[in-house]
C-alpha cells in the first residue's frame, strides 16, 4: 500500500469518526450548545425568509399600544386606573371578541379606583383574560408555597394525558392581581422564557405552580376567540397541547417555538390615545382577538426577539396567539433529514475528497455545504421546519478542514520529496509538472521508449595532463554549466555526469510524445553553444573543449535505481542506453560532432522532411553491431548548415 492510499484510508476513517461525533451531538443535543449557536441560525433564518416572502397577519389579532404617543397627550405611564377603566371600556364599546391585557394590577391604588377598573372588566358581555405574574427561579424551593385565590383557580388547565411525560416548567412564586380588579377575568402567566443570549423565542404555552398547570395569556386568549370551554384544553404528554381542532406543537418543557412575522409594528398597533379620542373606527377592532399593552420606552415592556431587541411584550402575545389561531406554527425537525445529511455527507467527502485535486475538493465541499443550508432555509421558510443546521455544516467543515490539511501536508512533503529528488535532472517546469501530476511520473520503475543523449569531451585526458588542475575545474564547469542550461531548456533529463561525459534523456519522467525531437534540436543547440564558448575562451586565451554527441531512442527500464537507504538515482538502463554511449564514441571514428541512430532517425523523419530544423545534412556513417545484439545498426552524422542554433518556441 503505496503513502496516497494510506492517507485516504486515513482521511476517510477520519470522516466516519466525525461524522460519528456530530451524529451524537445532534441525538444529544446539549442546551449550551443549541441556545448559543443553533438558535443564532435561526434568527438568521427569519430575516431571510422575510426576504423572500413576508408572512402575512390574518387580521384576527389586534393590538391597542399604550405609546409614545399615548404619554405625551394623557401623561406618564402607570395612568392611574380611572383612566385605565375609560379606556378598557372604549375598547369593549368596539365590540372586540377578546379583550387580554397584558398589565399587572397587583397592588391597590385606591379602593374608587380599583373598583372602576373592575368593574369596566365586570361589564364586558366578553370575556377578558388579564396577564398573571409568576416567578420562576431555577433550583430555588421555596419552604411555604401561598395557596392560590378562587379566580386564579378557574383559570387553570383541567385535562392532561399522559402526565408522567410532562415536565413543565415549574413556579416557585406568584403575585397575584387584586380581587377588586381581576374577581370576573381569566388569568393567563407571561412568563418569559429566554434563551441564554437572551432573546425570546419560546412560548412557554403552560407552566405549573404546585399541582395546577395554567396558560399563557396567548393560549387563553385564542381558546376564548375560539369559543372553546376550558376543559377543551389538552396537555397531549410530550407532544403538545390541542385546543379543539388545533394541534399545538411543544417540547418536553411545554414550549411552542415563536414563528415572528417581522419587527416590532408588524401588527400595526393602535394607540391607545386614539382609541381615548375617540379616532378608532368600530370596524378596526369589531369581532378581532385584541391585546391591550405597553409599547412605550418608559413602560419597561421590551423584549429581545429574533428580529428586534425592542419588541414590546404585547407584540410578542399577539404573535402566539397569531400562531394558534392561524395554525401558522414552527416544527421541530424530527432529526431524520440531519442524520441522513450526516450520513451521506460524511461518506461522500470521505469518498471524493482524497481523490480529488484541490479546487474540485474545495467546490464538492461548497456544494455540500451550500447545499444543506440552501435546503434548510426553503424548509424553514416554505415548510415552517426547523432543521437543525449546525451539526451537519459543522460536520462537513471540520471533514474539509481537516482533508484540506492534510492532503496538504501530504501533497508539500510529496512536493518536497520530488522537488528533491528531480530538481538537479530536470527543468524547473518539469519538476512542477510532476508535482501537478505525480500520478504521471511513475517512479517505481517501467519500460519506456525514451531518446537518449551521450555527450562526452573529445581529447580530454590530454587536455588535462597540459593544463594546470584548476583550470581544468574551471573549464568543465563553465562547459558543463552551459550544456546543462541548454538540455533544461529542452526540457531534458539530466541523468548525470561522468566524468568529462552528460548523459541526458527525454520522455520521462512525465511523457514527452515528440522526445526525439527535443533531443534533437537540443544537440543542435548545444552544438551552437559550444562554439560560442569557444570564442569567448580563445579570446580569454584559455584551452578550448570540443565535443562529440550521440542519441538512441528505443526501450529501456526506467525509475529509482540503488540501494535502499543509501543512495538511489532515478536513470535509465538497458540495450538502447548501451548503443547511445557506443555511438558518442564512435563520433572521433568519423570526425562528427552529432550522431543519430536508425531508430532516432526514424521518430524524426517527418519533421525532416517537413523541413522543421532548417537547413540539416544527414549523411550514412556506417552500420554498427552493438553488444548482445545480432543484427547491425545504421548510424548518421547529422550537419547543421544553418548558423544559430535552435531556440526553443
Amino acid at each position: 500500500m503505496n503513502i496516497h492510499q494510506k492517507t485516504s484510508r486515513r482521511i476517510f476513517a477520519f470522516c466516519i469518526l466525525s461524522s460519528a461525533c456530530f451524529l451524537l451531538l445532534l441525538l444529544w443535543r446539549p442546551e449550551a450548545i443549541e441556545e448559543r449557536a443553533e438558535t443564532l441560525t435561526l434568527d438568521y433564518r427569519f430575516h431571510i425568509r422575510n426576504l423572500i416572502s413576508q408572512p402575512q397577519l390574518s387580521g384576527e389579532v389586534a393590538v391597542v399600544a399604550i405609546d409614545e404617543k399615548s404619554l405625551r397627550e394623557f401623561g406618564r405611564w402607570p395612568w392611574n386606573r380611572e383612566l385605565q377603566a375609560e379606556l378598557v371600556r372604549k375598547i369593549l364599546d368596539l365590540n372586540p371578541k377578546v379583550l387580554a391585557v397584558d398589565i399587572f394590577f397587583t397592588e391597590a391604588e385606591n379602593a374608587r379606583a380599583d373598583k372602576m377598573l373592575g368593574d369596566a372588566f365586570a361589564s364586558s358581555k366578553e370575556e377578558t383574560v388579564l396577564a398573571s405574574v409568576f416567578y420562576v427561579e431555577p433550583n430555588q424551593k421555596t419552604e411555604e408555597k401561598r395557596d392560590l385565590p378562587d379566580h386564579m383557580l378557574d383559570s387553570a388547565i383541567l385535562r392532561i394525558e399522559n402526565l408522567d411525560q410532562v415536565k413543565p416548567v415549574r413556579a416557585n412564586d406568584f403575585k397575584p392581581n387584586i380581587p377588586e380588579i381581576a374577581r370576573d377575568s381569566l388569568i393567563g402567566h407571561v412568563y418569559p422564557y429566554a434563551d441564554r443570549d437572551g432573546k425570546l423565542r419560546w412560548e412557554v404555552i403552560y407552566l405549573q405552580y404546585e399541582d395546577e398547570l395554567f396558560p399563557s395569556l396567548a393560549l387563553q386568549a385564542a381558546r376564548l376567540s375560539l369559543g372553546l370551554k376550558l376543559d377543551e384544553i389538552v396537555i397531549e404528554g410530550n407532544r403538545g397541547v390541542r385546543l379543539g381542532n388545533i394541534f399545538i406543537p411543544a417540547d418536553l418543557k411545554g414550549r411552542l417555538l415563536i414563528n415572528y412575522y417581522g419587527k416590532e409594528g408588524t401588527f400595526k398597533p393602535i394607540s391607545a390615545a386614539d382609541v381615548l379620542t375617540g379616532k378608532i373606527r368600530p370596524g378596526q377592532i369589531d369581532g378581532r382577538t385584541v391585546f391591550l399593552g405597553t409599547s412605550a420606552l418608559a413602560t419597561y415592556d421590551l423584549k429581545n426577539t429574533p428580529f428586534s431587541a425592542n419588541m414590546p411584550g404585547v407584540e410578542k402575545n399577539a404573535t402566539v396567539a397569531e400562531n394558534i389561531l392561524t395554525g401558522n406554527f414552527l416544527k421541530g425537525s424530527i432529526g431524520y433529514f440531519e442524520i441522513a445529511a450526516i450520513i451521506i455527507t460524511g461518506i461522500l467527502t470521505g469518498l471524493f475528497l482524497p481523490r480529488l485535486r484541490a479546487i474540485k475538493g474545495a467546490l464538492l465541499s461548497f456544494v455540500l455545504f451550500s447545499g444543506y443550508i440552501v435546503a434548510a432555509q426553503l424548509l424553514f421558510s416554505f415548510m415552517n421546519l426547523w432543521v437543525n443546521l449546525l451539526y451537519p455544516v459543522a460536520n462537513m467543515m471540520t471533514i474539509a478542514v481537516f482533508v484540506t490539511v492534510a492532503k496538504y501536508f501530504f501533497e508539500e512533503r510529496k512536493a518536497g520529496e520530488i522537488r528533491k529528488m528531480f530538481s538537479s535532472y530536470v527543468s524547473p517546469k518539469i519538476v512542477e509538472q510532476i508535482i501537478n501530476n505525480p500520478e504521471k511520473a511513475k517512479l517505481g520503475g517501467e519500460r519506456k521508449t525514451v531518446t537518449i543523449l551521450f555527450s562526452d569531451i573529445i581529447g580530454f585526458t590530454t587536455l588535462s595532463e597540459k593544463t594546470p588542475p584548476e583550470e581544468v575545474v574551471d573549464l568543465l564547469n563553465e562547459y558543463f554549466r552551459e550544456m546543462a542550461g541548454v538540455i533544461f531548456k529542452w526540457d531534458g533529463t539530466l541523468d548525470k555526469f561522468v566524468g568529462d561525459e552528460i548523459m541526458a534523456f527525454w520522455g520521462a519522467p512525465v511523457d514527452q510524445p515528440n522526445h526525439a525531437e527535443l533531443a534533437f534540436r537540443s544537440a543542435l543547440h548545444m552544438v551552437a553553444s559550444l562554439e560560442k564558448l569557444h570564442e569567448k575562451w580563445r579570446r580569454e586565451g584559455k584551452p578550448v573543449l570540443d565535443c562529440g554527441i550521440g542519441i538512441n531512442t528505443g526501450e529501456v527500464v526506467i525509475g529509482n535505481i540503488g540501494a535502499e537507504g543509501t543512495k538511489k538515482d532515478y536513470t535509465i538502463i538497458g540495450d538502447h542506453v548501451n548503443l547511445g554511449a557506443r555511438v558518442e564514441k564512435l563520433t572521433r571514428n568519423f570526425n562528427a560532432k552529432i550522431v543519430i541512430t536508425e531508430f532516432t532517425l526514424e521518430h524524426l523523419k517527418p519533421l525532416l522532411e517537413k523541413k522543421s530544423f532548417g537547413h540539416i545534412e544527414l549523411n550514412e556513417l556506417a552500420r554498427v553491431k552493438v553488444k548482445g545484439k545480432e543484427q547491425e545498426v545504421s548510424i548518421f552524422e547529422v550537419k547543421n548548415l544553418k548558423e544559430g542554433p535552435p531556440h526553443p518556441e
